[in-house]
């Protein structure tokens, strides 16, 4: 029984008396963990936190009670079973020695019975008393009393607008008294006392008046804030004490007050210090001073400053703001991205990622992230990989080297035709001034195609692990500097003459390739065509034959002998950071088949993309989530020892994803699947339910490519 008791006693009694001790004797805020953000703030840092009234009736109403029920539980009671257990358990005292063996008086059980108390309840004893003295000696009811008297003043602002305005003024007044005596500076001091005088200027103007006096900033984070008015509006006040943590008092200062702080960084803080009313306007000045797409640097705080932005460009395209809160833009840093992936920025988009695997690729399992809307793609090129990774995918590649291709002009053909000349017997010359631009950039081939009086001269460079656009411009501007100084009458008309050809279809890189070159093999035993793809390999075959080849040779396609490269590319470039639009050039690839083994049911299978352009460093490879799934391949930076083979990785795994997508997209044509997978997984189910009904039986599906 005592074990029993005991446990009861602890499971309810103690957590509810250390549960008010925690709430009794809690301090005010911790102001050291709050961001001093300007002199207003700094007057006010010392305040102590407001109380809730009800927390506070509580404490009355639990205080008494606690000590009421710890009083009663001490009092004797006179049935039989609680004298037996009290005459068992409790040796008695003799307080009476000429008593010979007497029970004692009442009295006497009752001194017995307080003297018998054990030690836990002589420290909950002691410890109510003590909290009952904090309460009524100690304790700060002035916050109780404030609300209760502004809570008066609120309704009797219904009946007059001026008595708000005063009580609001004396409010402030007092709070300026307060700061100035805990200690703090004169400026902050002054400063408030200032926002007091002009509300007391305001109401002798006009009393009636529902113009905000002044704001007040709400801050969760020292990044985020909102503001609110504070004043007079429709006939209520809004008390101070509803301020949760952090409150400004300002009142509208002038453009030139604002941009003094705004250039000072010492004595008033910056930007800081400055509301998002008060940037935007020193932004609609003319941007001198802050121009709208460098507002992240002059702010140094990449979210304020985007959202400052997302607010003047609503303003100016005359958006509601409402129609931008469905394109985030926080949580997200913003320090990679600044003078490195995008500009004047409003936002991210967020696209799904999904995987599919495991592919197995040169003896080694990849599980393949792809960022895509399109539904049923990574479940296909899924399906594609399943069948591929039985026997497994061999792959070759080779590093053709990044292209960039200068145009310059001369003032004859005799002339072009002696630089031409000139180039070609000088190539070790231009290339020592090619690569000392860059520690991983080596020119590889340079060569010059003529056009008249003009010349095309298309350097070839390796890049090591990046993709290498940057780098190879960066070089050919320094050849271009050497031929210069042979030939001064040389016209340089652009850096790119797109003879490169970057982000176009061209034959120049279906034939010569550009970045890598990657080919791709593997053998689909018969019982993997059956089981897994429905289909077999004559079928397979025949199909590539005419989609795949003729038809595409029908339509002049350059690059174009396959099915539909360019889906399996650009999902896996959005995933891992490439640069999307070089999908035109990245997927150039020729899908062939063939049937192979005893009884030709095998299908022997081979993907070659002669321009794959990856790279696994710079760009958006830098970003976080880029680089995450950069890391799934085991491919994300620099290679140490090898310079260059994350690069070639990337792309042989690129390649191997191509084939999978490949292999499935030929098995569902040729069963007319495409269409029905299309339906079930092309088509959100919210959307569908919330469409109205067509009259038709089957609404248009995505693209067959």
């Amino acid at each position: 029984m005592s074990v029993i008791v005991n446990y009861i006693v602890f499971m309810t009694f103690y957590p509810a008396c250390l549960s008010l001790i925690l709430d009794l004797s809690r301090s005010g805020k911790d102001m050291s963990l709050v961001r001093e953000e300007s002199i207003l703030l700094k007057a006010l840092s010392d305040e102590e936190q407001k109380t809730n009234p009800v927390v506070q009736r509580v404490k009355i109403i639990m205080t008494p009670g606690l000590m009421i029920v710890h009083i009663y539980s001490r009092m004797v009671f006179s049935t039989n079973d609680y004298d037996t257990v009290e005459k068992t358990l409790t040796p008695k005292l003799q307080m009476n020695p000429n008593n010979n063996g007497t029970e004692s008086t009442e009295f006497t059980d009752l001194l017995i019975k307080w003297l018998t108390m054990s030690a836990d309840q002589i420290v909950i004893l002691i410890l109510l008393i003590a909290l009952v003295i904090k309460f009524i000696f100690f304790e700060n009811r002035e916050d109780l009393h404030d609300q209760i008297r502004q809570t008066t003043v609120s309704i009797a602002a219904k009946s007059s607008q001026t008595q708000p305005l005063e009580t609001e003024t004396g409010c402030l007044i007092k709070r300026a008294r307060h700061t100035s005596n805990a200690g703090v500076n004169t400026r902050s001091h002054n400063a408030l006392v200032q926002v007091s005088n002009s509300i007391v200027e305001v109401n002798a103007v006009d009393a009636n008046s529902h113009t905000p006096l002044f704001t007040i900033e709400e801050q969760s984070t020292a990044n985020a804030a909102t503001q609110t008015d504070y004043g007079v509006s429709n006939g209520q006040l809004l008390p101070l004490s509803k301020c949760k943590q952090l409150v400004k008092l300002r009142i509208a200062r002038p453009l030139e007050e604002c941009l003094e702080i705004l250039n000072s960084t010492e004595e008033f803080g910056g930007a800081i210090n400055l509301t998002d009313e008060e940037i935007i306007n020193i932004v609609k000045t003319g941007g001198q001073h802050c121009p709208l797409h460098k507002i992240e640097s002059v702010l140094d705080d990449p979210e304020r400053g985007v959202k400052i932005r997302r607010l003047v460009i609503s303003e100016q395209a005359n958006l509601a703001m409402e129609r931008l809160e469905c394109l985030p833009f926080r949580n997200f840093d913003y320090r990679h991205v600044m003078n490195a992936c995008c500009e004047n920025v409003l936002g991210y988009v967020s696209i799904p990622v999904g995987y599919a695997g495991p592919l197995v690729l040169d003896g080694a399992k990849y599980f393949v992230p792809m960022a895509t809307t399109e539904g049923a793609l990574v479940a296909s090129t899924n399906r594609g990989c399943k069948a591929l990774s039985v026997k497994g995918v061999t792959s070759y590649v080779e590093d053709v080297g990044m292209t960039r291709a200068p145009c310059v002009r001369f003032s004859s053909i005799s002339r072009a035709l002696e630089a031409r000349a000139w180039i070609k017997q000088n190539y070790q010359r231009i290339k020592t001034e090619f690569d000392s631009t860059s520690r991983f950039g080596r020119l590889k081939d340079c060569d010059p195609k003529m056009d008249g009086d003009t010349i095309y001269i298309r350097f070839v460079a390796l890049t090591g692990d990046a993709m290498g656009m940057n780098m190879v411009s960066k070089g050919a501007e320094m050849a271009l500097e050497c031929i210069k100084r042979e030939f001064p009458d040389m016209e340089i008309i652009s850096l790119s003459g797109n003879y490169c050809c970057d982000k176009k279809p061209a034959a120049i890189n279906w034939i010569n390739g550009r970045g890598k070159f990657v080919v791709t093999e593997c053998i689909i035993p018969a019982q993997t065509l059956r089981n897994v793809l429905k289909t077999d390999a004559k079928t397979l075959v025949e199909c590539n034959k005419l989609k795949n080849m003729l038809g595409s040779a029908l339509a002049g396609s350059i690059g174009g002998n396959n099915a539909h490269a360019a889906n399996m590319v650009t999902a896996v470039f959005l995933a891992t950071g490439q640069d999307p639009a070089q999908n035109v050039t990245s997927s150039n690839c020729s899908t062939r088949m063939a049937c192979r083994g005893e009884s030709n049911e095998d299908l022997y299978m081979t993907c070659t993309m002669p321009s794959l352009e990856v790279g696994t460093v710079g760009g958006g490879t830098c970003l976080p989530a880029q680089g995450a799934c950069l890391d799934l391949l085991g491919v994300r930076g620099s290679n140490r020892n090898n310079p260059g083979d994350n690069a070639k990785k990337l792309a042989q795994i690129v390649c191997a994803t191509v084939m999978a997508g490949e292999l499935s997209l030929m098995a569902a044509l040729v069963n007319s699947d495409l269409v029905k997978s299309h339906m079930r997984h092309n088509r959100s189910s919210i959307a569908v339910s919330k469409a109205k009904p067509l009259n038709i039986t089957v609404s248009s599906c995505s693209k067959i490519s």
